[in-house]
């Protein structure tokens, strides 16, 4: 994923991977991360993995999932990098040693539209819709972590980036010391599309909320 600043410093495009995952394994994503600057560098992910820094704050399955969503608005946002770790062996391990490294996203207050979030299960999907008749889901928070983020265009005032991730004041959580990352004020993305391994919130609501078992993803 690569992020690209314009003059301004306010308004970053982000362009998509391929959005691809082998069912049963998980992909250890080294090239997600490296070589953009808003995103930990790779002597930043070293530290992070010596200090054995946690992101999620669960073992996570190790089973990849999809949210989309038309619109994305947040204040207090933040961004840096992370490892997610499964229990101990676990099925989904593949040769990432049951690791995954993850951009971390906090936000203190989120906003959705249009809402999907997907989950393959032995070749059905699990589906979630909600926030799609008008009534946005609200989050407040919120934190997820990825391997994968893509969107038309994302915007945000009062952005800082390079920081040290352990003291960020705008999002509701801090990152690890020496941790490389970015906050700002307002965050905007539209057509969002995330690859997670995780998602936490102290507060999800969910209106209009439909699930079903389906035969495709988000």
């Amino acid at each position: 994923m690569a992020l690209s600043e314009d003059p301004t410093g306010t308004t970053s495009s982000l362009s998509p991977g391929d959005g691809s995952e082998r069912r049963g394994r998980v992909r250890f994503r080294r090239a997600a991360l490296m070589g953009a600057p808003a995103f930990a560098i790779a002597s930043t992910l070293v530290v992070l993995t010596a200090q054995g820094a946690l992101a999620a704050q669960f073992a996570i399955s190790g089973m990849p999932f999809t949210v989309t969503a038309d619109t994305l608005q947040g204040t207090g946002f933040g961004q840096f990098g992370g490892l997610d770790n499964m229990p101990e062996g676990s099925p989904n391990a593949g040769d990432t040693g049951g690791q995954v490294l993850v951009i971390i996203t906090a936000i203190r207050e989120a906003e959705l539209t249009n809402l999907c979030q997907s989950v393959e299960l032995g070749g059905t999907f699990l589906h979630i819709t909600a926030g799609n008749k008008g009534t946005p889901v609200k989050a407040s928070g919120l934190t997820t972590d990825s391997t994968e983020i893509s969107g038309k265009v994302a915007a945000f005032d009062n952005i800082e980036i390079g920081g040290d991730a352990s003291t960020f004041d705008k999002p509701p959580v801090k990152g690890p010391l020496g941790v490389f990352g970015q906050q700002a004020d307002t965050v905007t993305i539209k057509n969002v599309r995330q690859t997670n391994y995780a998602t936490t919130a102290t507060r999800f609501t969910l209106p209009d909320l439909h699930m079903s078992f389906s035969s495709r993803g988000c």
